[in-house]
């Protein structure tokens, strides 16, 4: 797949490409966690439009203290919460948004920043292998994420899933625990105050590139 593809079209390649190769067992750990995501509904106390951006004290790839406010600058932001880069479903999302979406909002001057509970390491990490020119933070606890609303953590059965793939979110995320924001894109004006918010219950599908300049012509521009 290409950069020029949605990123639904990428993520039902991904799924043609491994279909049979994780574990039964894996694999409808998983599939269980989707459908228990998808069934739970859209998660009460999410940010409304209209509410003030809320902020924390977050790092950069360097490991030095940052605000989401001194990184927007007084400026409209798009932000992107992800899982972390070991989850297949954001490098999709954040390649493309590289590809497709950042181009575009840099002519309307929006600044694209995507944040993740993981450490600083991984954010550099992810920003440097998916050759990524936006703005990556770290956000340890979830700060924003939790006053966002958009708060998990995977279930028993996906950790154990998990750790039988080599992967230990405990050791992933900045504050040593397995929670996670849903993927969520937030479009803020320049005053911070929220336009737009569209989060995903089941962390294998993303905001289209398309979906979030349209919201943006009609929140921002």
């Amino acid at each position: 797949m290409t950069t020029t593809s949605t990123i639904a079209e990428q993520v039902a390649s991904l799924h043609r490409a491994s279909a049979g190769q994780l574990p039964a067992e894996v694999a409808e750990a998983f599939a269980a966690e989707q459908r228990d995501l998808t069934a739970a509904g859209h998660p009460s106390g999410v940010a409304e439009p209209g509410s003030r951006l809320p902020d924390g004290e977050l790092l950069d790839v360097a490991g030095e203290p940052a605000t989401l406010a001194e990184t927007r600058g007084g400026k409209p932001a798009v932000i992107v919460f992800y899982r972390g880069g070991w989850c297949p479903y954001c490098n999709i999302a954040l390649r493309t948004y590289q590809a497709q979406l950042v181009p575009a909002l840099a002519e309307r001057g929006i600044s694209l920043i995507a944040i993740s509970p993981q450490t600083p390491d991984g954010s550099l990490s992810t920003k440097e292998s998916k050759e990524l020119t936006f703005t990556v933070l770290s956000d340890p606890g979830n700060q924003i994420a939790g006053q966002l609303g958009i708060l998990t953590a995977p279930s028993d059965g996906t950790r154990a899933a998990q750790l039988q793939l080599g992967l230990d979110l405990t050791q992933v995320n900045a504050d040593g625990t397995t929670a996670l924001p849903m993927p969520t894109v937030v479009i803020a004006d320049a005053d911070g105050v929220i336009r737009w918010i569209d989060v995903h219950l089941d962390y294998t599908t993303r905001t289209e590139p398309g979906q979030v300049l349209q919201a943006v012509t009609e929140t921002i521009s």
